[in-house]
């Protein structure tokens, strides 16, 4: 009896813990304005600068929430580069759609590596720049070939675009990337192994196939996973991270 109350008071921490801050920001409402994904913005924001002005080499990461009421819980992820003096950036990012019927899900474009994400502005999550940036760049690419999920697509709790960034994340450290609690999929690790690298590259996680698990690292901070849901403190930024609502600052 006393091992039943012990269970139930268990899940009872659980559903408050990480239950509550996803239902209040379902409340706060944090999916997409736009009314139909045909009409959405996908235009630039202006986030990284023209090629034409800007020749150094530059990396960015970013994330902008997903299309309709998914917004609330998650958002979308991808990765820009471009070399130094080239004309144009190479955007990469996995698509779910586009792995139906055993498609490949992972998309190389050019164009605007900035733009908005069916009505909802980017935010940006990582940027490296000049020689460092041009260093990294091989790196990255060889990253992406080796991601093996290209036609492995689930929306929850992963493989998908944020298990894709979070496995260049952990294959290139240098990027510092310290993907926020709304980018479910992340703790998806590569292979599906229980065992890995935080997605900063630095630290431990350990994760039963992105459904539960926790991170230890001097860039994530302390997190907890549940149901794709991260619960965690970042000591260094002095930040709570929290489902829904994502990282928020505590001074």
């Amino acid at each position: 009896m006393k091992a039943t109350r012990r269970i139930l008071l268990v899940g009872l921490c659980a559903v408050l813990l990480f239950g509550l801050p996803q239902m209040l920001s379902v409340a706060a409402g944090n999916s997409s304005e736009a009314t139909s994904w045909s009409s959405a913005r996908r235009d630039a924001s202006g986030l990284s600068p023209a090629p034409e002005t800007h020749t150094d080499a530059i990396i960015q990461v970013f994330g902008a929430r997903t299309w309709g009421w998914r917004g609330n819980f998650a958002i979308h992820t991808w990765i820009s580069m471009k070399r130094e003096s080239a004309n144009s950036y190479d955007r990469y990012e996995v698509i779910g759609w586009r792995a139906r019927h055993g498609g490949n899900a992972l998309v190389k474009s050019r164009g605007a590596p900035d733009n908005h994400w069916f009505g909802n502005a980017p935010e940006v999550l990582a940027t490296v720049k000049g020689p460092a940036a041009e260093k990294l760049m091989n790196r990255i690419e060889a990253a992406i070939e080796s991601y093996p999920h290209k036609y492995d697509y689930r929306v929850w709790p992963g493989p998908n675009s944020n298990s894709f960034i979070g496995h260049i994340g952990r294959a290139v450290p240098e990027l510092a990337l310290d993907l926020p609690p709304t980018a479910i999929g992340k703790d998806y690790i590569s292979g599906g192994v229980p065992f890995g690298s935080a997605v900063s590259g630095r630290g431990v996680q350990f994760s039963v196939l992105g459904y539960g698990g926790f991170t230890a690292s001097p860039v994530e901070g302390v997190e907890l996973h549940l149901l794709g849901l991260t619960l965690g403190l970042d000591v260094d930024d002095a930040a709570l991270k929290l489902p829904g609502f994502g990282r928020v600052e505590l001074f």
